[in-house]
């Protein structure tokens, strides 16, 4: 019986992960997908996930989950780029090679980290926004 439970716990487990990779390497593999740190401003965590941009939307999956639903959805028209700058002290979590992007949304100030080589076409995209 403890064998019979164990070779299905192993199986479970083994199931979610691959779950979990296949998800990631679909939301890795859309054009526009980049991996974007997300967090509320003066929030101290910082989360992971990936990011597809293009259209009108900026949809961001959480990183570690099995949710195929995005997380966060922030239209390119609502979106303020702030300011950007580099990690400080208080972003241990980020690598130090990233920016930190401060925008304004109608929900509320947040601030998104993504690798400096992926910056210009992200502000690109929030620029070329239709006016209104």
């Amino acid at each position: 019986m403890t064998t019979v439970l164990l070779v299905l716990l192993g199986v479970g487990l083994v199931a979610v992960t691959v779950a979990f990779l296949l998800r990631r390497r679909f939301l890795l593999s859309g054009l526009g997908a980049v991996t974007v740190w997300l967090r509320p401003v003066r929030s101290p965590r910082w989360s992971v996930g990936v990011a597809w941009y293009g259209g009108d939307m900026l949809l961001w999956y959480r990183g570690l989950s099995l949710s195929v639903r995005p997380q966060e959805r922030l239209g390119r028209g609502e979106l303020q780029v702030q300011s950007q700058r580099s990690p400080g002290r208080d972003d241990l979590a980020l690598p130090s090679d990233v920016v930190v992007l401060t925008i304004s949304t109608p929900e509320g100030p947040r601030e998104l980290a993504m690798d400096s080589s992926t910056v210009t076409g992200f502000l690109s995209w929030v620029e070329s926004a239709p006016p209104g």
